[in-house]
């Protein structure tokens, strides 16, 4: 006897094939049978009415491992048929987080991951998953060792090669955290102290890899004027490791670099795959991104962490010698310069007096403030502390259409989760608006191509054997849905709104979300 019985659907396995009519048996948590089950019992029918049936879907790219503990957490993954994340990217991993930098970590990774309630971190990998096993979760939860979160346990925010001691203290901690069930690494070459790596020392950071399998996802040096310099190191780094690496959120900032980067750097892709190194990419659908927003500034100023910074964004000769850098430099990822004040707007702003501020581009605020935009963005980054965020607009449509075509790329959603503020809609909207835009409407992708995105391909790429496919014997997790009927409801000046469209979302094999309501399932297991 069937616990579930999915009747007369239009089965989309996540391998990339044609779709096809079937009938799907559950028993427990697993999918049992797949096919014709005319003669089959079950507990529960469901009657699919030829809807599409999909693996749940998987984002490996969010932020949300301190988020994972708020309570709501989980609806706006399951309303757009997420059943699976994996955090920790961009080498800003909420542990291990240990020894004398520790609050300078924790203060630093606010603006992207929040903060837990009681201030805390977690010193290894397995005490944060022991105690998120302790929490009831709505989907499932996988983490990544941040190597920024890793560096900064060794060696703060100092500039500058790491000693000996340093590179074994991170090798160490590294090799501990991938015992404790880290499902790979993840670098944050943008952003301190990992932009203090030149590239002999990250290779030489990163050596417990070599030939061991485990993937490396990168946010690269630079998305901007280098970028393909940016990426010509990470296929170095591929190479000398020979271990698998993906590199994330690929994209050209700057409209200089639209259609040109782009397809210079799958070119370099392709090359390198057919030369048998193990790379891939990912790319989120929006032509917005969302950080820190002290990732505007020149990065070694933040060295000495987010105080010492804050201290240097009061004084003038540190203003006036950013200033300076931020008009010229083409040496780092100078997004003031390649996007324009215009179009990054501040976020997440936790001091009262600047609450009329939160959505508004640099340019508005230097306005209504009557200030150089120069001077009202370190004033307001000195207020804040540092800890704001933003949404910058800085890629192109054209070249998000190049990436999601290479049979290749996934498709993340980079999701961020400041505890306040105005959210970028992804976190809401992300697969909404892959299979609304891309596919329904504009028919880049088949849905077979953009559910195998969401599904077996990233599944494969991070060892989760188990997920991303329909076929016997794997986890069901499934979506139910009509691809007419999905919507990104969130728009960028209400980004929390649930998405729609959604019929049933099973979590190991009960319903946590039907008839487009949540049913109280907490099926959610840390991968």
């Amino acid at each position: 006897m069937l616990d579930y019985l999915i009747r007369n659907a239009r089965i989309v396995d996540g391998s990339g094939k044609p779709s096809y009519p079937a009938d799907v048996g559950i028993k427990g948590d697993k999918i049992e049978q797949v096919g014709n089950l005319a003669g089959a019992a079950a507990h529960r029918v469901i009657d699919a009415g030829g809807r599409y049936l999909t693996p749940g879907f998987l984002d490996v790219h969010r932020h949300g491992e301190a988020a994972a503990f708020r309570p709501d957490y989980g609806r706006a993954e399951l309303a757009q048929g997420l059943t699976a994340v994996v955090n920790g990217n961009c080498g800003l991993s909420l542990a291990p987080v240990l020894g004398p930098f520790r609050q300078d970590i924790l203060d630093y990774l606010a603006p992207v991951v929040g903060r837990m309630p009681d201030e805390s971190g977690f010193s290894t990998v397995a005490e944060y998953t022991r105690q998120l096993s302790h929490t009831r979760q709505r989907i499932h939860n996988g983490l990544l060792v941040g190597m920024g979160t890793v560096r900064g346990c060794a060696a703060g925010f100092r500039a500058g090669a790491l000693t000996e001691d340093e590179y074994r203290f991170v090798h160490r901690l590294l090799e501990q955290s991938l015992a404790d069930g880290a499902l790979g690494v993840s670098l944050g070459l943008g952003y301190a102290p990992e932009c203090f790596y030149d590239t002999p020392g990250l290779i030489k950071a990163l050596e417990p890899l070599r030939c061991s399998g485990r993937i490396i996802t990168v946010h690269m040096r630079q998305e901007g004027d280098g970028v393909v310099q940016a990426l010509e190191e990470m296929l170095a780094v591929a190479r000398a490791l020979k271990t698998p690496v993906q590199i994330s959120h690929l994209k050209a900032i700057g409209r200089r670099n639209w259609n040109r980067c782009v397809p210079q750097m799958i070119r370099l892709l392709r090359r390198a795959r057919e030369e048998g190194v193990d790379v891939t990419c990912d790319v989120y659908p929006y032509p917005a991104g969302s950080t820190q927003l002290i990732h505007v500034l020149p990065p070694e100023f933040q060295a000495g962490g987010m105080e010492a910074l804050t201290a240097a964004l009061r004084e003038p000769s540190s203003r006036e010698a950013m200033k300076l850098r931020m008009q010229t430099g083409t040496d780092f990822e100078n997004i003031s310069l390649l996007a324009g004040f215009e179009n990054i707007q501040a976020t997440s702003l936790r001091s009262p007096g600047n609450q009329l501020f939160e959505g508004k581009n640099i340019l508005e605020i230097a306005e209504m403030q009557g200030k150089d935009p120069y001077d009202a963005l370190f004033d307001l980054l000195a207020d804040e502390h540092c800890a704001a965020s933003m949404i910058d607009r800085i890629t192109s449509e054209d070249d998000i259409d190049r990436i999601l075509k290479e049979p290749y790329s996934c498709v993340i959603s980079d999701a961020t989760y400041p505890e306040n503020g105005l959210m970028h809609p992804r976190v809401y909207g992300n697969v909404p608006r892959l299979l609304e835009q891309y596919v329904a409407a504009r028919h880049l992708l088949s849905v077979e191509e953009a559910v195998r995105k969401i599904t077996a391909l990233p599944a494969e790429r991070f060892g989760l054997t188990a997920k991303g496919r329909i076929a016997a014997g794997m986890d069901a997790d499934l979506c139910l849905f009509d691809l007419h009927n999905i919507h990104q409801t969130g728009t960028w000046q209400q980004p929390d709104q649930l998405a729609a469209g959604m019929d049933a979302v099973f979590v190991m094999g009960k319903p946590a979300l039907e008839d487009g309501r949540f049913t109280g399932h907490f099926g959610g297991r840390c991968l």
